[in-house]
């Protein structure tokens, strides 16, 4: 609880631009837990790697618009620190290693598209492009991924029958994905 108060002020910022109503809590003892799930491997790692129950409510149209304010806030976070850091010398990491600017833009395309496709949707492999226009691209599957997910025109089950993710569940995980490797870019910037 206390490193999620401790980020709050980088999600508003973050959020500030998308209009979304984020209040930053005063303090811990705001928050109000409405759900504890066991987590695993993923959770341990730091990523949100269980859905909550209320990941499972349906997306309305009004919702839909908020979620796509929410990505686009993201990427624009993403992108001002890709490009604030361009050029720049970077930390290394504890174990004197690190990925550098083009190899963690590389690693949020390729978390883009294993995303995509744990919600049911397919994108075009084009390796060969440009990052830039990779990213435009892949963002243009997630937005329009998202939306048929919330229609119901994907099927909750794949074709081997493994249940995909849900509207919700779809946004945490490309949210906290492109926020955690844009703060990592950021960070990193001596």
């Amino acid at each position: 609880m206390q490193a999620l108060f401790d980020y709050a002020p980088r999600y508003a910022r973050v959020l500030r631009s998308a209009r979304v109503g984020f209040q930053a809590p005063a303090a811990v003892s705001a928050f109000t837990v409405v759900e504890r799930i066991k987590g695993d491997a993923t959770t341990d790692f730091g990523a949100p790697g269980m859905a909550p129950s209320a990941d499972k409510e349906a997306v309305d149209a009004a919702e839909l618009d908020r979620i796509r304010a929410l990505f686009r806030a993201c990427w624009r976070a993403f992108d001002a620190a890709a490009r604030d850091a361009a050029g720049k010398e970077r930390s290394k990491g504890p174990r004197g290693g690190g990925r550098d600017l083009e190899r963690i833009v590389q690693h949020v395309l390729d978390g883009d598209s294993g995303y995509l496709a744990a919600v049911g949707w397919k994108v075009e492999a084009r390796p060969d492009a440009d990052p830039r226009e990779q990213l435009k691209r892949r963002r243009q599957a997630i937005l329009t991924a998202m939306a048929a997910s919330a229609r119901g025109e994907i099927a909750r089950r794949g074709p081997r029958g493994g249940l995909r993710w849900t509207p919700r569940y779809f946004v945490r995980r490309v949210s906290w994905h492109v926020l955690d490797h844009a703060w990592e870019i950021a960070d990193r910037v001596v």
